[in-house]
């Protein structure tokens, strides 16, 4: 296991990053001893949220590193916590090409990447294989902005015993707060103590976080009750571990959660805000006492309540604890674990068929072109007859005819090609689903109708005995499935089409390798051909064959060609044809 992360010693820095560099010609450097491996990847400075403390890390200089450390051992999973941008998390997702998880804790409003960097952010989530949520209300908050399938896996809370014993009988009730939330809220906490009946027997612990003499300024009423400690004199662990009531009062930014978990892992009562991600944490009540945002007086209801009920607070202690019972820290690496083990049961087998490994091996190489068009297709001039010619002029020994939604063009070529001989020509559509964008079905014979499910129109493919080819994906300007949308059939793609000479950008067909990669799919490639001028500007050279699987064998191993071709000038010469096609039919 590889754990990078940011880190304020350049010390630290210098030596991961020369044991980076070693790994580059000996990658069992990393995973040495089988313990985990923590590597500083970098540098960071705190940026403050919302005008307060700060409470998050812009990494500097990480991108290199991570690239480095992500490209030189071999990786099955990258798993990364909140990868908003800028963070490591969303450079390790920009580099990544293995599986990636990941984890969403607190539900933070985020301005930034909710807003001005939203694409940015919704690039980076695209390369997200599955995602978790620490909590109901953080899944809630992502799918108003980048929604999707968030599986709920809890923090765990492992027991702390307190050091100086726990509780003991017939003390008073101790109550806590843990300055882990912003100043404001320990004012609310301040005046919700100076409202509590005189009569009532209480103590109080404020722990600070502060090192040295904490800032806490008490009135000569609550210098006699409360007392404020330090990290040096003991943890919030330790101080939960003896707590009757364990108080919130942030209204945000600022929040806790674990803080409750870890009061009712106890037996401490929560007393919190009445906020979504508190409420949720205390089963709505159920578990412990909610009162308005910044309302000291029903904060000091509360207090009272639990001070004077016995009984209630031992009831709501049990349930809390029941809530909690099991939920440890190693039952979450368990579930983990799970999630990791179910997405990789999803990569393909890469493993050749021996029987026809041998078969096609005894065979000459051969240039094949993928995915092109004729005139039967809506968009393209192109006759079958110079097509097919074309293609044998410049090389090509298969070509693979994959007209919009209609196969006669395809079957046209084929007759053409068996009279002039020399080039083959595999029989393919490409079919327009109902809402998940287009699929290549190759080695069919009989049309596939438009306007079906994905899962119907590969089920058609299949019962032809055909291959299932996924053109272009990623390329947002095409109707493509997206991310969600393929995971669900990424166990029945043959090929998936990792170049496309006509797409847009460059990083569309970057993202097309990096999906076939990681989940071991084909790779294909086609010209997309819509004029007899584009044929060829991409070649995939493979081993000849006979039939789909031979073809899909051989295609394990082949060889993708690229050659340039200006997109605006094969652009411009599709649609003086289409457009000349169009004027000859009103003429007749």
């Amino acid at each position: 296991m590889l754990i990078l992360a940011p880190s304020d010693s350049r010390t630290e820095i210098r030596a991961s990053r020369a044991l980076i560099a070693r790994a580059e010609a000996e990658p069992e450097l990393l995973f040495g001893g089988g313990a985990p491996q923590v590597l500083a990847v970098g540098q960071s400075i705190p940026l403050p949220r919302s005008g307060r403390a700060a409470s998050v890390s812009l990494p500097i200089d990480v991108n290199r590193t991570i690239e480095r450390v992500l490209s030189s051992v071999p990786i099955d999973v990258v798993h990364v916590h909140e990868p908003f941008a800028p963070s490591a998390s969303s450079a390790a997702l920009r580099h990544s090409r293995a599986l990636n998880v990941a984890s969403f804790h607190e539900p933070a409003e985020r301005a930034l990447s909710t807003q001005m960097a939203r694409p940015l952010v919704e690039l980076f989530f695209g390369r997200l294989d599955a995602r978790t949520v620490s909590y109901r209300a953080t899944g809630d908050l992502l799918d108003r902005y980048f929604p999707g399938t968030h599986e709920l896996i809890g923090p765990g809370v492992d027991r702390v015993e307190p050091a100086d014993g726990g509780r003991s009988e017939g003390e008073p009730p101790e109550l806590l707060f843990c300055l882990r939330e912003e100043r404001a809220a320990l004012r609310v906490f301040l005046r919700a103590l100076r409202r509590l009946p005189l009569e009532l027997d209480w103590r109080a612990t404020i722990w600070t976080g502060e090192r040295g003499e904490p800032a806490v300024r008490l009135n000569r009423r609550l210098r006699e009750r409360v007392q404020v400690l330090g990290p040096a004199d003991a943890t919030p662990e330790q101080l939960a571990a003896r707590a009757s009531v364990i108080c919130l009062a942030s209204g945000g930014p600022r929040l806790a959660p674990g803080l409750i978990s870890l009061a009712q892992a106890a037996g401490a009562v929560p007393v919190v805000p009445h906020l979504a991600l508190y409420a949720e944490l205390t089963d709505d009540g159920e578990c412990g006492l909610l009162f308005p945002v910044g309302d000291h007086l029903t904060l000091a209801g509360q207090i009272e309540r639990l001070i004077a009920d016995p009984a209630l607070r031992a009831e709501l202690a049990r349930r809390g604890e029941q809530l909690h019972a099991g939920r440890t820290w190693a039952r979450v690496a368990e579930e983990l674990e799970g999630v990791y083990a179910r997405i990789a049961a999803r990569r393909q087998d890469p493993a050749p068929n021996p029987k026809l490994r041998r078969l096609i091996d005894a065979r000459p190489h051969i240039e094949c072109d993928l995915h092109m068009h004729t005139d039967h297709s809506p968009d393209c001039a192109t006759p079958p007859e110079v097509l097919v010619e074309t293609a044998k002029q410049r090389g090509l020994d298969a070509i693979a005819v994959t007209d919009h939604n209609e196969i006669s063009g395809a079957l046209a070529a084929r007759e053409v090609a068996e009279r002039i001989g020399g080039i083959k020509v595999i029989v393919g559509e490409e079919i327009k689903t109902a809402e998940q964008g287009e699929v290549i079905g190759l080695f069919i014979e009989q049309l596939i109708p438009r306007g079906m499910t994905m899962a119907e129109t590969i089920a058609a493919i299949r019962e032809q005995g055909g291959l299932v080819y996924v053109p272009h994906p990623f390329d947002r300007f095409h109707t493509v499935p997206d991310y969600e949308h393929l995971l669900e059939i990424v166990e029945q793609i043959d090929i998936l089409e990792v170049f496309n000479p006509r797409v847009a950008f460059s990083a569309f067909n970057e993202e097309a390798v990096r999906f076939a990669a990681k989940y071991r799919i084909v790779a294909g490639a086609g010209s997309d051909g819509h004029v007899a001028q584009a044929l060829g500007s991409v070649r995939i050279r493979l081993r000849d064959f006979e039939g789909p699987q031979e073809f899909l064998e051989a295609m394990r191993e082949a060889d993708i060609v690229r050659k340039h071709r200006n997109l605006v000038y094969v652009q411009t010469l599709k649609f003086l044809q289409t457009a000349s096609r169009r004027r000859a039919r009103r003429r007749a």
